[in-house]
C-alpha cells in the first residue's frame, strides 16, 4: 500500500462511504473487460463514452486507495437541502504512513495501530473558525490533566486519570475552535498500545447504552442521540453519539466517544441555547473517516 498522501477534495457532506476505485502500480483502474465491439455506428459511440468513464476514473484513483471517500449529501435523511446548516471545510488529506507501516486494518497490523502522526489524524477547524489555542499542548500533545478537564466531577476525574495511567496512555493530541455561528467544538484522540485495550475502555469504563458513564462539563445529563443518522456510518470506527437533554444548562452540549483500532477519541460540540445537529454529525463523520 502507498504512502502518499491523498487529497479528499472538501469533504462537507455526510453519507454512506462509497467504494474506492482499485488501481494497479500504472494508474489503471481495475475493471471488467470491455464488451466486444460490432461495426456499428451507435455501438462506437458507446464504446467511446466507455473508455472516458475509463479514462477519467483512473485520474481520479491514480492517487492511492488510501483515502477518504466523498459523501453524498442525499443519502441522509435531513440533509438533502444546500442550506442544511453544514461547515466549509478546507481540504482534507489523511497523513502518509511511515515507510514499510501497515494501515491500521490491514491484515497485517494485528494490534490495529495507527502508524501514522496521531496529531496529523486530528480534523482541520472549518473556514472562518477561531483556533482554541488552549488545546495546542505542548509540541502538539496535551496533557493528561487537560485532557481531563473536560469531565465535570473531581472524583470522575481522578478515577479516569488512574484509568488512563493503567492501561498505559500513549498520547493525547487535540484540537478545539470556535465557529462563526457560536458553536464550540474540541476534538480529543487519545492513544494506547492495542485496540483490544480501547474495545475495553469503551465497553467497560465511557460509553453506557442510554448515558456515557462520565459527566462532561455543563452536561450533567445526556441520553443516546436516536436521531444521529445510520447511514454516517464509517468502516471501522464505532461511534458513540450523546445529547444533553432539556433544560440545558449555559450552553447546550453534544458528545460522541469514537473508537478505531488503537485509538479513542471524544468530540464535543456545545453552544448557548443549542447546539445544531448538522454540523455536530459532520463533524463526528469526517473524523472518523481520518481514524478509519
Amino acid at each position: 500500500m502507498t504512502t502518499e498522501q491523498q487529497p479528499i477534495g472538501e469533504i462537507t457532506e455526510i453519507t454512506e462511504v462509497t467504494e474506492v476505485t482499485e488501481v494497479t502500480e500504472t494508474g489503471t483502474p481495475v475493471t471488467a473487460d470491455a464488451p466486444p465491439v460490432k461495426k456499428d455506428r451507435r455501438v462506437l459511440r458507446a464504446v467511446l463514452r466507455w473508455t472516458a468513464a475509463v479514462v477519467v476514473f483512473a485520474a481520479a484513483g491514480a492517487g492511492t486507495a488510501y483515502g477518504i471517500t466523498r459523501m453524498e449529501r442525499t443519502d441522509v435523511p435531513g440533509l438533502a437541502t444546500e442550506s442544511d446548516g453544514r461547515w466549509e471545510y478546507p481540504a482534507i488529506v489523511k497523513p502518509p504512513l511511515p515507510s514499510g507501516s501497515p494501515a491500521p486494518f490491514d491484515k497485517a497490523n494485528a494490534a490495529n495501530s495507527h502508524y501514522a502522526d496521531l496529531r496529523e489524524l486530528l480534523l482541520p477547524a472549518p473556514e472562518g473558525a477561531k483556533a482554541d489555542k488552549a488545546l495546542d499542548g505542548e509540541d502538539g500533545w496535551l496533557a493528561k490533566k487537560d485532557f481531563l478537564a473536560v469531565y465535570e466531577d473531581k472524583d470522575d476525574r481522578d478515577a479516569i486519570g488512574q484509568l488512563l495511567t493503567d492501561q498505559g496512555l500513549r498520547h493525547v493530541a487535540a484540537r478545539g475552535w470556535t465557529a462563526a455561528d457560536g458553536t464550540h467544538t474540541r476534538i480529543y484522540l487519545l492513544q494506547f498500545e492495542t485496540a483490544r485495550v480501547v474495545d475495553s475502555l469503551q465497553e467497560n469504563s465511557f460509553t453506557g447504552y442510554d448515558a456515557p458513564q462520565f459527566a462532561l462539563k455543563g452536561a450533567s445529563e445526556v441520553h443516546i442521540d436516536e436521531k444521529f443518522p445510520e447511514k454516517a456510518e464509517v468502516e471501522n470506527v464505532r461511534h458513540y453519539a450523546y445529547g444533553e437533554a432539556e433544560p440545558y444548562g449555559a450552553e447546550h452540549v453534544r458528545e460522541a466517544y469514537l473508537v478505531s483500532g488503537d485509538v479513542l477519541g471524544l468530540v464535543v460540540q456545545s453552544k448557548k441555547g443549542g447546539a445544531a445537529a448538522v454540523p455536530f454529525q459532520q463533524t463526528v463523520v469526517l473524523q472518523s473517516q481520518l481514524l478509519g
